[in-house]
């Protein structure tokens, strides 16, 4: 794989966004939680192929999911649960429901299987359309790296609030006290916790590409941005408009 770099950009880009984007790369190319790295790159390119995928694109515009049956443009590598999983995160997020999560759990995707793979799905759409919207190629996914997933779970993660368990709002302590701050547990924060290296990959580009935790307290005066606070959440508002974000 080679170095990630903006130079040939036409835009001024900061470095700690190429930074962000090469440690997670490096990341990615590890053994996770429940997915080999050859599992995780996989799901990453599985990301990428939904953005083509025609059956996709139908099903979208069909009244319902289920309306049709069909094959996903794919590579062969993943179970088609997977497969399925990943596309609808990318092309149909808004009709996810808690019983296909569960339909997913009594087929063979696990709770926290189907978490880190939507980790992945989302970070790696994110650098994504980054490089797609400066008119950049994509970066080549790394090499994996070989060795077996620790199938880590946290053991006070719970159900009863989203599709999958999560950590309670005052869980983070032990080997989650990095999750989140004091003070800083929304729901949304919480969604990937039950794999908590989920979480850190998505807050460590998150950081980069939006704000820091602590940055998301200043709500006036310097960000380290271009643009000032009240800006910042404008974009981020439209863009939440226009992908229908539940929050």
């Amino acid at each position: 794989m080679q170095a990630f770099s903006y130079s040939e950009s036409p835009y001024e880009i900061r470095e700690d966004l190429g930074q962000a984007y090469r440690d997670y790369w490096a990341r990615l190319a590890e053994p996770g939680s429940w997915w080999t790295g050859a599992e995780r790159i996989a799901i990453a390119q599985e990301s990428r192929n939904a953005m083509t995928c025609e059956f996709c694109t139908q099903r979208k515009q069909a009244v319902s999911p289920y309306s049709f049956a069909g094959e996903h443009d794919h590579e062969g590598t993943l179970d088609p649960l997977a497969v399925d999983a990943i596309h609808r995160i990318i092309t149909d997020q808004t009709r996810i429901t808690n019983s296909y999560v569960q339909d997913n759990l009594a087929n063979g995707l696990s709770q926290e299987k189907y978490v880190e793979l939507a980790g992945i799905t989302v970070v790696t759409l994110s650098i994504d359309e980054f490089n797609r919207a400066l008119g950049l190629p994509l970066e080549p996914l790394p090499e994996p790296i070989a060795g077996e997933p620790t199938r880590y779970r946290p053991a006070h993660a719970i159900e009863g609030t989203g599709f999958v368990p999560m950590i309670p709002a005052d869980g983070n302590v032990g080997p989650e006290a990095d999750l989140w701050p004091e003070g800083a547990n929304a729901n949304v924060l919480r969604a990937f916790s039950s794999v908590p290296d989920a979480v850190r990959d998505w807050m460590a580009v998150g950081a980069a590409q939006y704000l820091s935790m602590a940055g998301m307290q200043i709500f006036a005066g310097d960000t380290g941005r271009s643009i000032d606070r009240m800006q910042i959440e404008l974009v981020a508002a439209r863009v939440s408009s226009h992908n229908e974000c539940f929050y």
